[in-house]
């Protein structure tokens, strides 16, 4: 077949460790690389949506400023956290993944620009705390365009990779690199798909940031709060409403993969669905009794499981929609044992430095612990005890 024969052939030199070793390290960095775009990507949308609900938010200035304060340390955040599962997927999948992105070329040298852009943006916003509005909510919304584009480009990128079949129509119609995936039938579920949950996200780092002014001050804390957990519940219902849309835009043979096909599969769909549900339902009640500890702690854990599921949920999928072309036994190993156990213990180590820092710097304060590293104490009324 043409596709064939447009695929590049597989690099030669042997994997220095086992492809499930790959596959683990690109669930474990993709998981952490979500979750800190959505955090940036999110903050930033709720962000603007207190800028648009200022007339209906004591504190909305406030809030807007303080969710600027967090983005410029997101951005490399999740820049640094998305370096190695590029890398990953670019070991174990670099004859689709290189191919896709020649062919959008130009797109895609272009998330180099709009991401600078867009950090400085975020700069600027910044830097304007405790001043009036004035051209900062318009940068804010400029940036976050940029960081939607990305994600945009990202998807185009990563759904064409999957799918050789379009490489040979696309490149020869327009061979100086400005192509997009729009044709094809799941890029808009699986960009949304995205973009509701960084939303969804963005209203944990809300939560995480009323914790932090629980003791300070009550009455700002308690606005927070409300605003966060509530995009978090609305966001997570669109988000399942989107999901469902993403499943049935699938090939049927993909689709049933999540419908009894593949028990992986099944069982990862059903804990991401049960685990949202009854994140919504605790959230809501949190809400209702200023719950601070579930609402920052138990509502979180969960949603981590439902994240990791997804990303799991991806591979399986990517795995299925280039099985014509790809097979993990085709690879050559060749374990480098002296040097795995440091890379290993390095990329550890790495993790829990990335967390020290977060709890140091107090981007998370009182969830992590307080400035001088001490455990936060919520009081039994906003524990919601009697």
């Amino acid at each position: 077949m043409m596709q064939s024969n447009l695929i590049p052939a597989l690099d030669p030199n042997p994997l220095p460790a086992p492809y499930w070793v790959f596959m683990l390290l690109l669930v474990v960095t993709f998981f952490l690389h979500i979750l800190a775009m959505n955090c940036m990507l999110g903050g930033a949308v709720l962000a603007l949506a207190t800028k648009w609900r200022s007339k209906h938010l004591a504190h909305g200035n406030r809030m807007f400023f303080d969710i600027a304060k967090k983005l410029p340390s997101l951005v490399p955040a999740t820049i640094t956290l998305g370096i190695a599962p590029l890398l990953f997927v670019q070991v174990l999948y670099g004859q689709f993944f290189y191919t896709s992105s020649i062919i959008m070329a130009w797109p895609w040298f272009l998330v180099l620009i709009m991401l600078t852009a867009a950090y400085y943006g975020f700069y600027y916003v910044s830097f304007r705390s405790g001043q009036q509005m004035g051209k900062a909510g318009g940068v804010m919304l400029s940036s976050t365009i940029l960081v939607f584009l990305i994600g945009f480009l990202f998807s185009n990128n990563l759904t064409l990779s999957q799918t050789p079949s379009r490489w040979g129509g696309k490149y020869f119609a327009h061979p100086s690199g400005w192509n997009l995936n729009l044709s094809e039938p799941t890029l808009i579920p699986r960009f949304l798909h995205f973009f509701v949950a960084a939303v969804a996200v963005g209203g944990i780092l809300l939560v995480f940031m009323a914790l932090a002014n629980w003791k300070r001050d009550r009455e700002y804390a308690q606005q927070v709060l409300e605003f966060g957990g509530k995009a978090f519940m609305y966001a997570t219902m669109a988000q399942i409403v989107v999901g469902l849309i993403f499943l049935i835009s699938l090939p049927r043979d993909m689709r049933m993969l999540f419908m009894g096909d593949n028990i992986l599969a099944t069982t990862l769909l059903l804990v991401g669905i049960t685990g949202a549900i009854a994140a919504i339902f605790l959230m809501s009640g949190a809400l209702r009794t200023q719950n601070l500890r579930v609402a920052a702690y138990l509502v979180p854990g969960i949603l981590a499981v439902v994240i990791l599921c997804m990303s799991v949920m991806r591979d399986i999928l990517r795995d299925a929609y280039l099985k014509p072309w790809f097979n993990s036994g085709q690879f050559a190993v060749k374990t480098q044992w002296s040097v795995l156990p440091l890379f290993l213990a390095l990329f550890v180590a790495g993790v829990i430095l990335w967390l020290v820092m977060l709890a140091r710097y107090g981007l998370f304060r009182g969830w992590f612990g307080g400035r001088n590293g001490q455990s936060p104490s919520v009081d039994s009324q906003a524990a919601g005890q009697p």
